[in-house]
């Protein structure tokens, strides 16, 4: 990796380090651009946030920068941080104080005080994140890196500042960024930074379930999650933030024949998901779409291992899962669940012969995520056999062009029978009962078999012979 320090300087030529820099000099204080933007420089990144530091009150610099800026941004503080930012451009800018801080044992909330640039490099949690650009005049573009961080990202590797025991303890939610960065930038984790996150897996415990599914989200939503879910798994911290997933990992015998391990599984169908969507809730639903095969385990003499009705046990363990690591509990949890249910049907379809019915009742019961839905299924496909993936790839393309065709034709997707309730109970004289829902389950069968076309006519001609066939007249 080759970095150009002439181009780093005239990065920070940009207007607004420049009246940054008139700010500081008129007033006397040292400041300096410190953190991601300056990691993000070299690594070619773009980076929307800007985080300054000052030797001296943040809140009172940042007012003073904002004043110099038309329109003048409004400025938000936070004087129990004794920090402040303000929106300019396309840029988040936020500015703090130089402070060094302490912790206490049970807290990740640290006793702050005021300090020095090289207090605040101290407190930063990555080497790659405590290098600095003074923005003084005397000192503009110019880098401070006192850990040497710049090394660490030419060799692309994930070290603390300071002793890793200590800034773990100090602060857990630090274990979760250093696996959300080496996942993230594809860096490998220092051997004393990593031994240190597993003597310290359980002082995650103390950091906010909302907190650690934010990162989580980082690690799924990167360009190889796998790497991520290996590193909890290998430091001990999967089973106390994810402990379904961890269950699902290792190999059971019996007789000589073994199953899959359904976690290797699960993080490489999320790897093959993450080019084709980022949609986050696709990639849930990849990392739960097995979810359950641990509870639903079953070996049967002449079968081998079976894991029945593994996708619907999984959609009833998704609410459960999704209340305790605080994730959303509406319709995107919905989708994951739908997801998770319908895995497994077109799988089975490019398995068998395609039927029009079949691919129906597949494009109703998806509606509007049938893509997503065989996004997903085609991620699945993870055979160490290449015929089978060749085979298996192919009838996908058969059901995709089915799919298409049947849309087209029957317009089937989120289809509400043209005969509904309403006028069922008034043809019949009938109130809300059983026979109602019965002739509506009937006539919407007979769409989805292909008995009946999608119109108004066909569906009520059926329905009047099904009345019939059920004893049902005009005069009940």
């Amino acid at each position: 990796m080759d970095y150009d320090f002439c181009q780093m300087s005239s990065k920070l030529k940009e207007k607004i380090f420049h009246n940054i820099q008139e700010v500081a000099d008129q007033i006397g204080t040292e400041t300096y651009v410190i953190g991601g933007y300056v990691r993000d420089l070299f690594l070619e990144r773009t980076s929307k946030d800007i985080d300054i530091v000052t030797i001296g009150s943040g809140i009172e610099f940042a007012n003073a920068v904002a004043g110099t800026l038309k329109p003048k941004p409004r400025v938000s503080v936070f004087k129990n941080f004794g920090t402040a930012m303000f929106k300019y451009k396309d840029l988040e800018i936020e500015f703090v104080g130089a402070r060094k801080e302490s912790y206490q044992r049970n807290s990740r909330k640290p006793i702050v005080e005021d300090g020095t640039l090289e207090d605040d490099q101290n407190r930063r949690d990555f080497t790659i994140n405590a290098m600095a650009f003074g923005l003084n005049n005397h000192n503009f573009g110019e880098l401070v890196d006192p850990f040497n961080g710049i090394d660490d990202l030419k060799n692309k590797i994930i070290r603390t500042p300071l002793d890793p025991d200590v800034t773990f303890s100090d602060d857990p939610l630090r274990i979760m960024r250093a696996i959300r960065f080496a996942t993230q930038l594809d860096f490998e984790i220092e051997d004393k930074t990593l031994q240190a996150i597993t003597r310290n897996k359980n002082r995650i415990k103390i950091i906010s379930a909302e907190r650690i599914i934010e990162e989580l989200n980082k690690i799924i939503l990167s360009d190889k999650p796998s790497k991520g879910f290996k590193l909890l798994e290998e430091t001990g911290l999967l089973a106390i933030i994810f402990p379904e997933l961890q269950k699902m990992k290792g190999i059971d015998k019996v007789k000589g024949i073994g199953h899959k391990d359904n976690f290797y599984h699960t993080i490489e169908v999320l790897d093959r998901l993450a080019p084709n969507s980022n949609n986050l809730w696709l990639r849930w639903s990849a990392i739960l779409h097995d979810i359950a095969k641990p509870k639903t385990k079953r070996f049967v003499d002449g079968l081998g291992w079976t894991f029945h009705a593994h996708n619907f046990v999984g959609v009833k363990m998704i609410p459960k899962i999704f209340k305790r690591m605080k994730l959303p509990l509406n319709e995107k949890m919905k989708y994951v669940q739908k997801m998770v249910g319908l895995h497994m049907r077109p799988i089975v379809l490019s398995e068998d012969i395609v039927t029009d019915s079949a691919v129906r009742r597949l494009l109703f019961e998806a509606g509007d995520d049938i893509d997503d839905l065989m996004t997903l299924c085609e991620a699945d496909i993870t055979s160490k056999n290449p015929e089978k993936v060749k085979r298996y790839m192919k009838n996908f393309k058969i059901v995709r062009q089915k799919l298409k065709e049947i849309e087209e034709k029957d317009a089937i997707r989120n289809f509400q029978p043209p005969v509904d309730g309403e006028l069922i109970m008034k043809t019949f004289n009938l109130g809300p009962c059983r026979e109602v829902g019965t002739l509506k389950d009937a006539i919407k069968d007979a769409i989805l078999d292909g008995e009946i076309h999608n119109n108004f006519e066909e569906a009520f001609d059926f329905m009047m012979k099904k009345a019939k066939e059920m004893g049902l007249t005009t005069e009940n």
